[in-house]
Formats: structure tokens, C-alpha cells, sequence
């Protein structure tokens, strides 16, 4: 039985992006603080929210905004679309997570670049998805670490060069 509560929410975005990735993070392996990419999106979460932005840590979450309305509102701000799916699941996971605290909240994912914003609510057929998804997960954290496969996208990744050079 694995403890949904120690799965950071980074990392169920990273079950959707790479698997290997997903790996190295959760082995320490941290090669992103030097990734220009990464600081170019830490910059548009500075910016975009610089009054709101709250950067809240519960347990393995880190929540980008809180807003406190007639509902709790949580956001998280990424800098494109192009994991939009890897982006909503990591959303759903925090209102997962939060629900599993005893606490109700809707969520939000921002685009600033594209001014959209995607609107996310946790159903049953979602929590179910998540716990199906965090099973994998811990699979894969206690595993041996997956061959890392080329997609379109990896040329941007931090970990590229550990992946595939040579």
C-alpha cells in the first residue's frame, strides 16, 4: 500500500512528461536549478503573480496561489500549454492531496503567455484515476530507473545531456 501523502506534486507531473525524469527526481538526482528554461518559468511566476503570489509548502505540495474567496482557490502558473495534461493532473493531485487534509478547494492552472486558463475540480473518476496514477508512481520510485525515451520535447529538459549523451 503506498502513502498517497509523500508524493510530491512535481512528480505526478513528471509520471506524464517522463518517466525517467520522474526517476531521477525522486532519487535526488536535481539537475533543473542550472536549466535556464526552469528560471525563465520561476520568472513568469514572479511576475505574473508578484501581489498575489503565495508560494504555499504543505507537506509534498508546493501551491503557487491561494485565494481565499467564498471557495479556496489554489493556482499554479505555467509558463506554456504544451504539458497541458501533465499540468492537470498535477493540479488534481493537489486538490486530491488537500481533500485528503479535510479541506475543499477548486483549482486553476494559468497560461499568461496564452492568457487561457483551465478550471480543474476533483471528481470520484478523477481521485480514482490518482490513485491509479500514484500506485504507478511508486512503482516506478521503487524500481530500477526506466531507459529514457526520446520525445520531441526532451532537447528542451534539463536532464537531456544525462539521458543521451554519449
Amino acid at each position: 500500500m503506498i502513502d498517497e501523502m509523500y508524493i510530491r506534486g512535481v512528480e505526478v507531473n513528471y509520471y506524464f512528461v517522463c518517466k525517467t525524469k520522474l526517476w531521477l527526481f525522486s532519487h535526488n538526482v536535481s539537475l533543473e536549478k542550472e536549466s535556464d528554461l526552469v528560471k525563465l518559468g520561476k520568472l513568469v511566476h514572479k511576475e505574473f503573480y508578484q501581489r498575489d503570489r503565495k508560494d504555499v509548502q504543505i507537506g509534498p505540495i508546493a501551491i503557487d496561489v491561494i485565494r481565499k474567496g467564498n471557495e479556496l482557490e489554489i493556482q499554479e502558473v505555467k509558463k506554456a500549454k504544451s504539458m497541458e495534461k501533465a499540468d492537470f493532473f498535477q493540479m488534481a493531485y493537489y486538490l486530491f492531496y488537500l481533500s485528503k487534509l479535510g479541506i475543499s478547494a477548486k483549482g486553476r492552472i494559468t497560461y499568461p503567455k496564452s492568457k487561457e486558463v483551465v478550471n480543474v475540480e476533483l471528481d470520484e473518476e478523477k481521485s480514482r484515476d490518482l490513485e491509479k496514477i500514484l500506485r504507478e508512481i511508486d512503482g516506478l520510485k521503487r524500481g530500477e530507473m526506466p531507459k529514457p525515451v526520446r520525445k520531441k520535447h526532451c532537447r528542451k529538459c534539463a536532464y537531456f545531456e544525462f539521458c543521451f549523451a554519449g
